[in-house]
């Protein structure tokens, strides 16, 4: 079960994308998610990688697969 994600969980998750995956949003992106987190993981995922400037469902998958990974455990709560 995922949980909907707070201003400052969505934060957290933001930071670790970028920090480990290289996924440095730009600031009104990142406000965005924060303010109106995706509550699905899938739906949190492509955003990030719209706002990437990516497609989310282009030759990305391997990528596309740890970004998930990191979203669906910040919602998961663990």
């Amino acid at each position: 079960m995922t949980k909907r994600l707070s201003s400052e969980d969505a934060y957290a998750l933001l930071y670790e994308l970028c920090v480990d995956l290289g996924f440095c949003l730009p600031p009104h992106d990142i406000r965005r998610l924060r303010e109106a987190p995706p509550a699905d993981v899938d739906k949190f995922t492509d955003a990030v990688f719209k706002a990437e400037g990516l497609d989310p469902g282009g030759e990305n998958g391997w990528l596309r697969a740890r970004v998930r990974e990191v979203v669906e455990r910040h919602m998961r709560g663990k």
